[in-house]
């Protein structure tokens, strides 16, 4: 199928890699920056440098695989709620001083917004490369305050050649000079047509935990997403997932297409499901993370908090694969269905 894509005859017809796999910074009339990637297997990405080098918009092949906010992007404002400036997109990054809702700090009675400020930073030291192997962007972000957490984030992306894949990479590092909890979500949107009535999720789950009395409701239902409806409520489900040498996947799909997700258990222990089906705004989350969206103070007082000591750092990624086809998605269920390990 994809013969064309063989070293040795893009050799005989093309010098020039971008023909193939690009990445290009350009600037939006606001004056945010935004990078547009794509690559030999059809999948086309727009990464926002000026909000926290998160991902706007993504497609396979001119399908969207994301929904977005009406709008967006949204310039970054420190004003506006973080409801109010949730791009959707592929990727929202939540973190890294709060995952959950709004609330004030017990300790240091500091205003925490939902799911933190990640997103609403800009990245520094953007950097592009390109190659037959693939598209690589990195780029630093800092979040801190004075007299405060001090944290640095160096993210990478690494966009396949000929492969319907994505990789990212962060490490974050606590850069001031005492121990500090670390709370980081990976907000990934999926929406229509991929998710829609008919769409079901596949996870290595040995226990699914439902966050509220709206999500008891369809506690029998979790996998399995309905039609668009007027005024439904949002429902949040937490995932005790299983693994194989630490690595789990989960899959979100319709017959014949999909995606799939692969993280490392130790790094990234939580799963969260996001499965909202309210008309106009359909779209659900497929969140791993060091924590669950619970909120600074529910996780310290449970002794969840992820504790980074002065100068130290974690390491966490994930893969993110289009699954193109029936078989594609029947062999990612049955992978998923035979985790046996149960993860913490």
């Amino acid at each position: 199928m994809r013969a064309w894509t063989a070293p040795d005859e893009r050799a005989r017809h093309s010098l020039d890699v971008r023909q193939f796999c690009d990445m290009r910074l350009s600037t939006l009339p606001d004056g945010q920056r935004i990078i547009h990637a794509h690559n030999a297997a059809g999948l086309s990405l727009s990464f926002l440098p000026d909000r926290g080098l998160d991902i706007w918009q993504a497609h396979y092949r001119g399908i969207p695989l994301t929904w977005l906010s009406a709008g967006s992007p949204h310039k970054a404002d420190y004003g506006q709620s973080w409801l109010g400036q949730f791009n959707g997109g592929l990727l929202t990054t939540c973190g890294l001083s709060n995952v959950g809702p709004p609330e004030t700090d017990d300790l240091s009675g500091e205003r925490q917004d939902i799911h933190g400020n990640f997103t609403r930073l800009s990245a520094h030291d953007v950097n592009i490369s390109v190659t037959w192997e693939g598209a690589a962007l990195t780029g630093t972000l800092f979040e801190g305050q004075l007299f405060g957490t001090q944290w640095r984030v160096e993210r990478r992306f690494h966009l396949a050649f000929d492969q319907a894949r994505l990789d990212i990479q962060d490490l974050v590092v606590n850069i001031s000079d005492q121990p500090a909890p670390l709370m980081l979500l990976y907000h990934i949107n999926v929406g229509y047509p991929l998710v829609r009535d008919g769409a079901k999720l596949t996870t290595a789950s040995a226990q699914v935990l439902p966050r509220d009395a709206a999500a008891e409701q369809g506690i029998a239902s979790w996998a399995d997403y309905a039609r668009a409806a007027p005024n439904m409520q949002e429902q949040v489900f937490f995932h005790h997932l299983r693994h194989t040498d630490f690595l789990t996947d989960i899959a979100l799909t319709q017959d014949d297409f999909g995606v799939a997700l692969q993280w490392d258990t130790r790094h990234l222990p939580c799963f969260t499901q996001w499965k909202n089906t309210r008309q106009g705004i359909y779209v659900s989350g497929i969140e791993p993370g060091n924590c669950i969206p619970e909120g600074k103070n529910a996780a310290r007082r449970a002794d969840r908090l992820d504790m980074v000591n002065a100068g130290d750092g974690r390491t966490f990624g994930w893969t993110l694969r289009i699954l193109e086809s029936a078989v594609a998605v029947q062999a990612a269920q049955v992978a998923i269905g035979q985790h046996e390990q149960v993860g913490r």
